[in-house]
């Protein structure tokens, strides 16, 4: 069976940052080497344990009013949202087209009140929109703008829309040229940077000990992720009556919910920062670039047969590299149930969720993303998934 994802790191990767948990360089020297290859355009950037700690920290550092609104691109992960309540923050979403995985710069002016500070616009499923009708509402209203890149990473520089504020990369382990976790967050305030830079140097650092036992689990799941161990793991949950979906999910989790600001706020353990300078310099996009034909190609076969055409979420995208893929079904759990006989670990289960909107105004509710978030599937294709797998897929989809 054909894993829903496949870890985008190689065993040389997994070798190399074994013996940097041992021993490796300053983690200042790191962290300076990292931050240097990420603020070529003259940005600054700040390499931090997880995308979170970055963004918790700059909430701390800018301090704005309790009760202030963020807008928020509808779909993401509740932490994000949570981070902004727990700084006492007021979370309004804007919702996203489904074509394009994007809020519009009109939706966005339309929720725009006298208590608005900031917007926060995430880059869904390898998807990258152009950012100018929302550059030109943030500074025709003076918000702050932020743009969440933790699902398109291909390359690093330069990296990012320079006009945004901060932009915020992500090298969780299932994202682009991961490090198993870490995260860099580039401003566009040098004075912002240099805050959140003296205010991070106070934190705990986090343990090289503890890095080298995540690598020795991410070595078992880079293996029971090939065909042949992953139909075994997925029968041995079936034997011991287990939901394998439960199983994965809590395999990647991140932070605990009920610890969340404890765990985000330590700096990055060496190990990790060896690991994300070793990616983040042999990043040449050559994977992305394999990724996103296999991806184009499976879009345009399954949107435009004749046997039975599918919705592919961010279609319209004027950039899209299939960081995953996805399709919308009416009877997701049908087509899943299909997909999996066919030899493919589909799945409706993710770590996304729809923003809800603040209790006093329900009228902002995100229809369009919650009624996607209701047909999603999410669909193995990645570029170690074989030509004729990528038909039978096709074919399986059609």
């Amino acid at each position: 069976m054909y894993s829903r994802k496949r870890l985008d790191i190689g065993w040389d990767d997994l070798a190399a940052a074994a013996m940097r948990s041992i021993w490796s360089r300053s983690p200042d020297a790191l962290a300076h080497d990292i931050e240097s290859r990420l603020s070529a355009d003259g940005r600054e950037a700040i390499a931090f344990l997880s995308l979170r700690s970055g963004f918790d920290l700059m909430l701390r550092e800018l301090a704005l009013p309790k009760g202030s609104e963020v807008i928020v691109s509808a779909l993401t992960i509740p932490d994000m949202w949570t981070l902004l309540e727990r700084h006492g923050l007021r979370v309004v979403p804007v919702d996203v087209d489904p074509a394009t995985l994007a809020p519009t710069a009109a939706d966005i002016e339309r929720l725009v009140t006298p208590a608005t500070r900031a917007v926060l616009v995430a880059h869904l499923f390898g998807t990258r929109g152009s950012l100018d009708g929302i550059v030109r509402v943030a500074r025709e209203r003076g918000l702050l703008l932020w743009e969440d890149c933790a699902q398109t990473f291909d390359s690093p520089t330069p990296f990012g829309d320079a006009r945004a504020d901060c932009s915020m990369l992500s090298f969780g382990p299932i994202k682009t040229a991961t490090a198993l976790g870490g995260g860099a967050l580039i401003f566009r305030d040098a004075a912002l940077a240099a805050k959140c830079r003296t205010a991070h140097a106070t934190y705990p650092r986090a343990s090289s000990t503890a890095f080298f036992k995540r690598v020795l689990k991410y070595v078992g799941l880079k293996f029971i992720s090939l065909p042949l161990p992953y139909a075994c793991f997925v029968r041995w949950c079936r034997w011991r009556g287990r939901d394998y979906d439960t199983v994965i999910q809590a395999s990647v989790r991140g932070f605990a919910r009920d610890e969340l600001l404890k765990r985000l706020r330590h700096q990055p353990s060496r190990a990790l920062l060896a690991l994300m300078l070793r990616r983040i310099a042999q990043a040449d996009g050559a994977r992305v670039r394999a990724r996103k034909a296999a991806g184009d190609a499976l879009m345009r076969s399954v949107m435009h047969s004749s046997e039975g055409a599918r919705e592919v979420p961010g279609h319209a995208a004027p950039y899209h590299d299939h960081w995953v893929f996805t399709v919308l079904s009416d009877e997701p759990e049908a087509l899943i149930a299909k997909l999996r006989a066919e030899g493919f670990d589909a799945t409706s289960v993710a770590t996304m969720r729809s923003v809800p909107a603040p209790a006093d105004r329900p009228e902002l509710s995100p229809r369009a993303a919650e009624r996607m978030l209701s047909r999603l599937v999410y669909v193995p294709m990645y570029p170690e998934l074989p030509a004729r797998a990528r038909a039978r897929l096709a074919d399986a989809l059609r």
